[in-house]
């Protein structure tokens, strides 16, 4: 019941913060930006899986990093910092569960997009001349991609779905930011952020019922 009344929480937050944001103050926009994570952050906290409890532990830090990521990205290096430290904590943590391979095509697909972006958005601002930026743009494309690449091996679907929303709303904000202004931006990056984080807490629970099988399934073989 706590956890179904905390999900509501975090959809009427986010929903709040997304669609009302220009009329709440701006003193306080940063407050209501990252009390959806927060809430995110208990939810993750609260689920009580089995055998996976060092995914669990490295989800919820990655939760933390990105919530320090949405507050600190009015100084954009500092919050892609914070972000890139989140991403590299999702990282060890789909490793961590390595229940299937990634399929040739998803493989070519995400290389191939990756390289796009990074010619794309990085070369844009290295025109800049923010060499600096440029190189953390690129460094922020690879761990990004990275996680989406483990998140299919874990072989749970709200990983997989919530990596692949976190792509492309970094996708959607790197364009706005570097590129051109596109229309909805604060409304489709928040929605496909918000609602990837969503997933990736989510899958605490999904991918402990999928080791329960497997381990189950081991022990009938042996």
């Amino acid at each position: 019941m706590f956890k179904k009344l905390l999900i509501a929480f975090i959809i009427l937050f986010g929903l709040y913060y997304i669609f009302l944001f220009s009329h709440i103050p701006e003193s306080l926009q940063l407050i209501f930006k990252v009390i959806p994570m927060l809430l995110m952050i208990i939810l993750a906290a609260i689920q009580k899986p089995v055998h996976i409890k060092k995914y669990q532990l490295l989800i919820i830090i990655g939760l933390v990093f990105c919530m320090i990521g949405d507050y600190t990205l009015q100084w954009f290096l500092i919050g892609l910092t914070s972000f890139l430290i989140g991403h590299i904590f999702y990282i060890f943590a789909f490793s961590s569960a390595n229940e299937r391979p990634v399929p040739i095509w998803a493989k070519i697909i995400l290389l191939l997009y990756g390289a796009g972006m990074a010619i794309w958005i990085a070369g844009s601002v290295f025109k800049t001349g923010e060499t600096i930026l440029a190189i953390a743009v690129i460094a922020y494309i690879a761990v990004i991609l990275t996680m989406g690449w483990t998140a299919i091996k874990t072989g749970s679907k709200f990983a997989t779905i919530g990596a692949l929303l976190f792509i492309a709303s970094d996708s959607y904000l790197s364009i706005n930011k570097f590129v051109m202004p596109l229309a909805f931006s604060h409304e489709v990056i928040m929605l496909t952020y918000y609602s990837a984080q969503l997933l990736i807490a989510l899958s605490i629970l999904q991918y402990s019922e999928i080791r329960s099988k497997v381990l189950q399934l081991s022990t009938h073989t042996h």
